[in-house]
């Protein structure tokens, strides 16, 4: 379908990182008429930019549903909007999950690693495997032995797997027989070997064993498949890793918002309606000398085109910042000090072409986007300067 033009210039704007300059573009509408098509495929090209993609991941083929580990994770790191509730929260800026693509009828699991780019870190690496609850046996086993180990391997030869020149151990647990749920397993040293060298990836192999270093059945102490098990079960790998894209402006919290440069009630207006008021204004009535504050603007992900990938949120407030910065600056347009000498020296008119400063974000915070990559996987990204948390004269 094709979008509303005014949306396509609110990406291009935001793109480009100018959110002080989309009051001036949206007064000018016009701008749009000549060349829309080229603004339009600039936006989005822009836009994908700014999310880190070349191209949008297609939709799924089928309803999928996300892990279940992965959504509460997006809940736990971000608010109802996407929206960062503690930098500190997440260990890098990217997790990713994989679920096992061999489905092999024992404990033998690989991992697709390819959506992984060259230029992220890996921080961390766990391999995620439910345990289900023991068969019922005829075997006084379970009554003298109350726990099992379970060794985590890295294959190296997937010929010889089962011989120690075959594998390489990575985790070692004692895990009580009769407990079933989650396990997970640190597997980071493997999974970097794996990013570096795709060809190297043969996949982890599981084993049981007593106490005493016996084989156990394999039919009494199961860990969920991709092949025989509900979706919510499957053997996943996460992946904690960094791609190097750090924002300028940190924040602690998004909650920090001072009262005095939020937004009263009544100036929460649509966006075609503050649109239409600031077309009115354009003959400098008093509405363009209100103090510089921060607006409402909402980016719509499925007014892009991009619900089908995008899992969580619908869409975020990234607000924008508009209003004047008279002399004199009063502290709650949080000037800088260079704002102040310029806002004095625009009022005495003591040098020639000197304007008033600029009502700009000083304050932005990062979003999180939980979505569907490439190849189907599930994602978690963080992305740092994507909403104005506040507005100052700068």
């Amino acid at each position: 379908e094709e979008l509303p033009a005014m949306l396509f210039l609110i990406i291009y704007v935001l793109a480009q990182g100018c959110l002080s300059n989309l009051t001036n573009l949206v007064e000018n509408d016009f701008l749009l008429q000549d060349g829309s098509a080229e603004v339009r495929s600039e936006a989005m090209k822009r836009l994908l930019e700014v999310f880190g993609m070349e191209d949008p991941p297609p939709s799924p083929h089928h309803i999928k549903h996300p892990p279940q580990y992965m959504v509460d994770l997006y809940n736990t790191v971000a608010d109802a909007d996407g929206v960062t509730k503690d930098p500190d929260l997440l260990e890098g800026n990217t997790v990713r999950s994989f679920f096992d693509k061999i489905h092999s009828d024992r404990m033998h699991f690989l991992f697709n690693l390819s959506t992984v780019s060259k230029n992220e870190k890996v921080l961390t690496a766990e391999l995620h495997l439910f345990k289900l609850r023991p068969k019922p046996s005829p075997l006084a086993l379970f009554n003298r032995v109350h726990f099992c180990q379970i060794n985590v391997y890295q294959v190296l030869k997937k010929n010889t797997m089962d011989t120690p020149d075959g594998r390489k151990l990575m985790s070692s647990r004692l895990i009580p027989i009769q407990a079933s749920g989650w396990e997970v397993f640190t597997i980071t040293q493997a999974v970097r070997a794996w990013t570096n060298d795709e060809a190297s990836n043969q996949g982890v192999l599981i084993t049981v064993r007593t106490l005493g270093g016996h084989q156990l059945d394999t039919q009494a102490i199961r860990f969920a498949s991709g092949r025989d098990h509900h979706e919510s079960k499957q053997p996943m790998l996460v992946l904690f890793t960094d791609d190097g894209r750090r924002g300028v402006i940190q924040a602690n919290s998004f909650r920090d918002i001072s009262a005095e440069n939020s937004l009263p009630p009544n100036e929460l207006l649509p966006a075609r309606e503050n649109r239409t008021r600031s077309t009115r204004s354009l003959d400098g009535s008093d509405e363009d000398r209100r103090p510089c504050q921060r607006y409402p603007l909402y980016v719509d992900f499925e007014e892009i085109g991009w619900s089908g990938w995008i899992i969580s949120p619908r869409g975020y407030n990234a607000y924008h910042c508009k209003g004047s910065c008279l002399f004199p600056l009063g502290q709650n347009m949080r000037p800088t000090n260079h704002a102040t000498v310029q806002s004095i020296i625009n009022a005495l008119k003591l040098s020639k072409g000197v304007e008033m400063p600029c009502c700009v974000p000083d304050k932005l915070f990062s979003i999180n986007l939980l979505y569907f990559d490439d190849d189907e996987n599930v994602v978690l990204k963080q992305y740092d300067d994507m909403v104005a948390g506040s507005c100052g004269c700068h």
